[in-house]
């Protein structure tokens, strides 16, 4: 006897909305868009494929244009409960406002729990310090902007609700957050000054690794070389662009990997005594401040396990 589909889960709705089109020709998923603007096109694209998103009483496309007249009954859901848990983890909080939040986030910390790491994240960790962060598309889990791997230091931008993380991720988009780091890097490294433009994607031979691929996605990385320490080169780096693993991707196809990157680096640390982590620290972040239009810096000193490693070069 064949078993019957399994039932999908009831949606719960919160509450219904009736907008009325007043000018024809655009795609139903983009002028939805415009005329909700605190709700990203990803969740009124998930809106339409669950059935959710009506026009005149009929089920739309996506792809479906409305016309002048046009009724929508737009369902919206209830919100997800997250299944993530709140740890009262300490954080290094060095801005915050009604809005956004900047924390240095330390190396050995995972951003966001994945297999492997389900506890101790900096996502665990926002959960305690924020509670009422306000939901991504539908789901209540922290505006987490932007990432940092899990060995490399640094400045992460955090939103607290979702008009500003939209406004925020459109500024990464646009290019208008400047993010810099510093980075100690294997050999004397030349020019002074340099800009890598190599895309990058993922590695056809290892696929859990990224490198510089013809088919990748465009990578820029600009550096201005800060000091030479013994046989190593201390970099201040600039991201035009934010790939997955950029700045060691891209060192160590000049052959020069970040100091203590075992993955595209060397396997074995040349430092005495070895790190146990990346020279890698997001040092900086300039941003523009959705709420006020004010240019926001933070800066975030070397870790002083990083400061010890050049101390060492001077005594």
């Amino acid at each position: 006897m064949t078993k019957p589909p399994p039932e999908e889960p009831e949606i719960s709705i919160a509450r219904q909305i009736v907008l009325i089109v007043e000018e024809d020709g655009q795609r139903v998923d983009v002028w939805l868009t415009g005329q909700l603007p605190d709700v990203s096109r990803s969740a009124v694209q998930r809106w339409i494929k669950e059935k959710l998103v009506l026009i005149n009483d009929h089920v739309v496309r996506a792809s479906q244009r409305v016309a002048t007249g046009d009724r929508l009954q737009i369902s919206i859901p209830a919100p997800i409960e997250s299944v993530l848990r709140p740890e009262n983890i300490p954080l290094d909080i060095v801005y915050e406002d009604t809005d956004l939040l900047v924390v240095n986030k330390p190396a050995g910390m995972v951003v966001h729990p994945a297999p492997g790491h389900s506890h101790g994240t900096l996502v665990n960790a926002l959960l305690y310090r924020v509670p009422d962060l306000a939901g991504i598309g539908g789901v209540l889990r922290p505006g987490i902007v932007h990432r940092l791997d899990k060995e490399t230091s640094g400045l992460l931008l955090v939103a607290k609700n979702d008009p500003t993380l939209r406004a925020l991720q459109a500024q990464f988009k646009a290019h208008q957050v400047e993010k810099r780091y510093l980075a100690l890097l294997e050999g004397h490294l030349t020019p002074d000054k340099g800009r890598i433009e190599a895309p990058i994607g993922r590695d056809s031979r290892h696929r859990q690794r990224m490198g510089v691929v013809h088919n990748g996605r465009p990578a820029i990385t600009e550096y201005e070389i800060r000091a030479y320490y013994g046989a190593f080169t201390l970099v201040d780096v600039h991201l035009l662009t934010g790939r997955t693993h950029q700045i060691r991707v891209h060192f160590a196809y000049l052959k020069h990997p970040v100091v203590g990157d075992t993955i595209y680096g060397y396997q074995k640390q040349r430092l005495s005594p070895p790190l146990n982590r990346f020279f890698l620290h997001a040092y900086l972040l300039r941003f523009t401040h959705p709420a006020d239009g004010q240019r926001i810096s933070v800066e975030s000193p070397l870790p002083s396990v990083l400061q010890t490693v050049l101390d060492r070069f001077l005594a």
